[in-house]
């Protein structure tokens, strides 16, 4: 999304250089509509410089930062050399993962979607988040949770968190839920006990997934499990639970899955 007003003194911008004159470098701001800046000659390097060219080539993606705008002369003065390389890195990254994101609204609404209606959304998620990217991430991490602090409709967080867990990856993913276990008999604790040794998986959990099944109280136990992403961690929970299930049934025994816990923290 490339936003409609002006950059502000001292914001860090990404832009691709458009033309290159003896006095310096005119950019296309890559996130702003139809701005432009100028670098003067001065604020490409440091020192001394002969030949522009030997520092800028025409179509580069380059980091500036903002140094004063004028909006009634239409002109916003830049600096590439007051830029150092840790933050050209991280503004390139926050950058792409913004395109990430414009993807991922057009997955969600359809490439159709209304100019006014992709902002409105878009801006509701930056406002909570800080960036449309965060908003996507944290939608993934959270679901519907995550968008707790916006306008939007049920519809649309529906259609966020849809394309987000099925397309955001996210450093990794908790998600946790509950089985209560209950075995009759004089077997029924040693029951209970290969049980809980399904829901971990007998080794046959993928290892990038961490699985911890533990007590929380006659009869429910919690089920813990850390992944890449959502979509994987939802599943392995729901297979520990369904191993457990199956394997206290098949003495007699009963199991039931749920997402909230019902007896008291200890």
């Amino acid at each position: 999304m490339k936003y409609s007003g002006w950059p502000t003194p001292g914001e860090l911008v990404v832009g691709r250089v458009d033309e290159i004159e003896d006095f310096g470098v005119f950019v296309d701001l890559e996130e702003y509509e139809d701005k432009r800046g100028l670098v003067h000659v001065s604020e490409v390097a440091s020192g001394w410089i002969k030949n522009v060219r030997d520092h800028v080539n025409e179509d580069q993606l380059v980091v500036c930062k903002v140094l004063e705008v004028d909006e009634d002369a239409q002109q916003v003065d830049l600096s590439i050399k007051d830029v150092n390389d840790h933050q050209r890195s991280e503004k390139v990254q926050e950058w792409k993962s913004e395109q990430k994101a414009d993807k991922w609204m057009e997955l969600a609404f359809g490439e159709d979607v209304e100019d006014e209606t992709f902002r409105d959304i878009a801006n509701e998620l930056i406002d909570v988040h800080g960036s449309l990217y965060a908003g996507f991430e944290q939608a993934a991490i959270h679901g519907p949770e995550a968008l707790e602090g916006t306008d939007l409709s049920e519809e649309n967080v529906e259609a966020i968190v849809e394309t987000a867990r099925e397309n955001v990856s996210v450093p990794y993913v908790t998600v946790t839920g509950y089985v209560d276990l209950e075995a009759p008999g004089t077997d029924g604790v040693e029951d209970v006990r290969e049980a809980l040794k399904a829901a971990e998986g007998n080794g046959e959990v993928p290892d990038e997934v961490e699985l911890d099944v533990t007590y929380v109280g006659a009869p429910e136990y919690r089920i813990k499990v850390k992944a890449p992403n959502y979509k994987t961690a939802e599943t392995q929970l729901e297979e520990s639970a369904a191993r457990a299930s199956e394997a206290i049934e098949a003495v007699g025994g009963t199991g039931e899955f749920h997402r909230e816990r019902r007896t008291d923290e200890e």
